[in-house]
């Protein structure tokens, strides 16, 4: 909102160089816009009041932009006019500080002349800046923050595929084979085969090692057809002349296979020549995309998304992210590139739940495979057909590297170790698993199962059901640091419904600055007396043993009998602390 158009086209240009969007104003603002402003204001946003405007105008004019719904924030700008009071104008404006959720920022241009002005704004807590640009960078920093806090505590969505059978096993034994050779660099083949076995699309690649392997290759696959150079040893295929694309018949098979042959015994060495792979020629429509993985001297790996191909280097959209990911992650690192809004297009008709999938996989082969150093995966074509990885390769740390000289993973990867199932004294079936941030809409019906004993014998004190399960709360219990802190919970499946239930969830927290772990634990009513909470206890006593603790215990109410029947089945001490009222029971590993 300004009394000065070419102030707000200079703000807009900023708001859009900063990755802002100016936002369109709903049809019920332009109405009342139209019945407030003079018939020659600007009639769209940003909302030029004209140079006449008074305090009241501007009143007016920011309490409609504030209250549509299309807006995620006001920036007002005022500069000296004859017709404004910019202390009384400011004054005008105080109310609007207080719009829940709506910030609103000034600019009030003119030094010394609109100090008083200023003054007033700051005092109600509408931040002001000397310049309009340096207001919209504020606003996008502000939304830039706040974006990154709440995902970090966002709710992930499960994705269907979560449960899914990768081949592991077979990524590493090429790798190992790649390492038991003294080679840092896998070929192409081994590095698709390694995408393969992550459930990651690649495009169907054949190895020749002769002219007449490569035209039989070519005649399975179809026409036309690209060969590529195969070499252990040579990285960068199309710099040594090692590419040839879009090959209709043998003859062009055969001279492709010859000219590769050629051009890296005359460069590089005879040695280095393998032979050669060959693959379908892809479709030319879609989006080129890249995904990497680098180690980082501060954070260890770290993954890389955006815009690839040709251009890669021209267009440097690039987002980073941390391993693993979970699909929300996966979407957040999507929609931080500039091709997101290219793929997100109805028009496109680009399957972003399967690429939200490749990115979780391939984040996950970057955690599993600790020997892997870079990978990259340039281009993955996206298109509505499908999506499939082209080209890749894959370089691996020094065959001299030490294990525990791998850079660690900032993030710590999910703890599947300490999954297992188990069968409860009734013969009930369950799975014991630690607890993911998926697990939030789960955990809100178990604390519904839960009754005011239950409840006080955990938390000491009385706590209401919509207290237990804000959205808050539950983000800092089931999004956790697990190497700080380890929480399982018993599902089981509700013979009813068939859906999965959490029955009971139990915590270890390691105390900072020691070696000691404090343990907790939460049963629903409906699951007492099966044997849960011994085997809850008993196997946080074995991740505090393999995580390196030496001593665990819990602080329990005299009145919790159960508890302290568990604790001493187990071998706990137990001793009273009658400052607080309290039993602790510890234990020596």
């Amino acid at each position: 909102v300004t009394n000065a158009g070419g102030l707000g086209v200079l703000a807009t240009d900023a708001l859009i160089d900063t990755g802002g969007e100016l936002a369109q104003l709903a049809p019920e603002s332009m109405d009342a816009l139209n019945e407030l402003l003079p018939p020659n204001w600007s009639h769209h946003n940003p909302i030029d009041i004209l140079g006449d405007a008074t305090p009241e105008r501007y009143f007016k004019t920011v309490e409609i932009a504030a209250k549509d719904p299309n807006t995620d924030g006001v920036l007002v700008i005022l500069t000296p006019q004859a017709n404004i009071d910019p202390t009384r104008a400011a004054e005008q404006l105080k109310p609007l500080a207080r719009l829940e959720g709506k910030p609103i920022l000034a600019s009030w241009m003119g030094g010394a002349d609109v100090a008083a002005g200023e003054s007033i704004l700051n005092r109600n807590n509408i931040p002001t800046f000397p310049y309009p640009d340096t207001a919209v960078r504020a606003f996008n920093y502000m939304w830039r923050y706040t974006y990154n806090l709440r995902s970090l505590y966002e709710t992930p969505i499960l994705p269907s595929f979560w449960e899914r059978t990768n081949d592991s096993r077979a990524a590493a034994e090429i790798i190992n084979r790649a390492r038991a050779s003294g080679r840092t660099l896998l070929n192409e083949f081994e590095s698709k085969q390694i995408l393969k076995a992550y459930g990651i699309p690649t495009v169907h690649t054949e190895p020749a090692a002769s002219e007449e392997e490569a035209v039989r290759a070519a005649d399975r696959i179809g026409y036309p057809v690209v060969v590529k150079l195969l070499s252990n040893t040579i990285a960068h295929k199309s710099d040594a002349g090692g590419v040839y694309l879009n090959l209709h018949d043998a003859a062009a098979v055969r001279a492709a296979y010859r000219k590769i042959h050629e051009a890296i015994g005359k460069e590089s060495g005879a040695e280095r020549f393998l032979g050669v792979t060959v693959q379908p020629m892809a479709d030319s429509g879609g989006f080129e995309i890249i995904l990497g993985s680098s180690i980082d001297p501060q954070f260890g790996p770290v993954l890389m998304f955006g815009s690839g191909g040709r251009w890669l280097e021209f267009y440097r959209d690039l987002a980073m992210a941390l391993p693993p990911l979970n699909s929300t992650l996966a979407r957040r690192a999507m929609e931080q590139t500039r091709i997101y809004a290219a793929l997100k297009d109805r028009r496109a008709n680009i399957n972003l739940g399967l690429l939200e999938q490749i990115l979780v996989y391939f984040s996950l082969l970057v955690v599993e495979q600790r020997w892997v150093k870079e990978i990259d995966v340039n281009p993955l074509l996206v298109s509505s057909g499908g999506i499939m990885a082209l080209d890749a390769h894959i370089v691996l740390h020094e065959p001299d590297m030490k294990p525990e000289a791998i850079p660690e993973l900032a993030i710590r990867p999910y703890p599947a170790q300490y999954t297992g199932s188990w069968t409860m004294a009734d013969g009930t079936s369950a799975i014991i698993r630690p607890i993911r941030p998926e697990d939030e809409p789960l955990m809100v019906k178990f604390h519904q199962t839960l009754s005011e004993r239950s409840v006080y014998f955990r938390y000491f004190h009385a706590m209401q059901l919509a207290q237990r399960i804000s959205h808050e709360r539950l983000t800092k219990i089931c999004f956790i640091d697990y190497a700080r802190e380890m929480a399982l919970v018993v599902l089981v499946k509700n013979p009813d419904t068939g859906s999965e239930e959490i029955v009971a969830v139990s915590r270890l927290s390691k105390v900072r600055g020691t070696q000691e772990g404090e343990f907790a634990i939460l049963v629903s009513d409906n699951y007492h007396r099966r044997g849960l909470g011994v085997e809850l206890l008993r196997r946080l006593l074995e991740i505090a043993r393999q995580e390196g603790l030496a001593r665990v215990y819990g602080d329990i109410l005299p009145q919790n009998k159960n508890m302290l029947r568990i604790c001493d089945k187990l071998g706990f001490r137990q001793r009273y602390l009658p400052e607080r009222g309290i039993i602790r029971a510890e234990i020596d590993l």
